[in-house]
């Protein structure tokens, strides 16, 4: 591997870096996913019971001990209980979007490294290109051992850029899939409070 990084020339390192910090922001978000929609399960299952038995001092207390974001929302709700159901399911959407934010991050860097990639490979592509066509300017044609450098720099980093970019493609369609799964989840959770709140 590391021949192969030396083969293709200085561009291989942004492409390697790339490839590193695409696959810890891949299970890094899968982990929090994974983590978030447990503690929404969780929470719902405390909370919604104890508002149905009109226990509001409690639900609240169980919302201030969870750091999950539907803790937030539910907690929004629960200090509008009293309203109407339109009023309270306002708070809820726009309490909502703010706590819904954080678990987009990193998706939109998954998403340049994804662009990127390609690109660092095609750059690697053109540098090793001009490299063969130097190389035939100063020695004339040469011979294939004098040409073979610059040419398979730029095969080598086109391919190490592709090889990276479509994994990433894939891992970011997979993670901003599950995130709208995740915040439809959220979502339902939410509307069955304000439907107890809203009563």
């Amino acid at each position: 591997m590391w021949l192969v990084i030396q083969k293709g020339g200085y561009l291989m390192y942004p492409i390697a870096l790339c490839s590193v910090l695409a696959l810890g922001i891949f299970l890094e978000r899968l982990w929090t996913y994974i983590k978030a929609r447990q503690e929404f399960r969780d929470l719902a299952h405390q909370v919604e019971p104890l508002v149905a038995k009109s226990r509001l001092e409690e639900a609240i207390a169980t919302c201030h001990k969870s750091s999950s974001p539907l803790a937030q929302v539910f907690l929004a709700a629960l200090r509008a209980a009293g309203r109407n159901r339109d009023q309270i399911k306002v708070v809820v959407e726009e309490t909502g979007r703010r706590e819904a934010a954080p678990l987009q991050r990193f998706l939109g860097l998954l998403g340049t490294i994804a662009t990127i990639s390609p690109l660092l490979g095609l750059l690697g592509t053109v540098l090793g290109m001009i490299r063969a066509f130097n190389v035939i300017a100063s020695q004339g044609m040469g011979t294939p051992a004098t040409l073979g450098g610059g040419i398979s720099e730029a095969l080598i980093t086109t391919a190490a850029g592709l090889t990276v970019a479509i994994p990433v493609i894939l891992a970011h369609r997979y993670l901003s899939g599950r995130l709208d799964r995740l915040i439809i989840e959220m979502e339902e959770y939410c509307l069955r409070l304000v439907d107890l709140l809203g009563e």
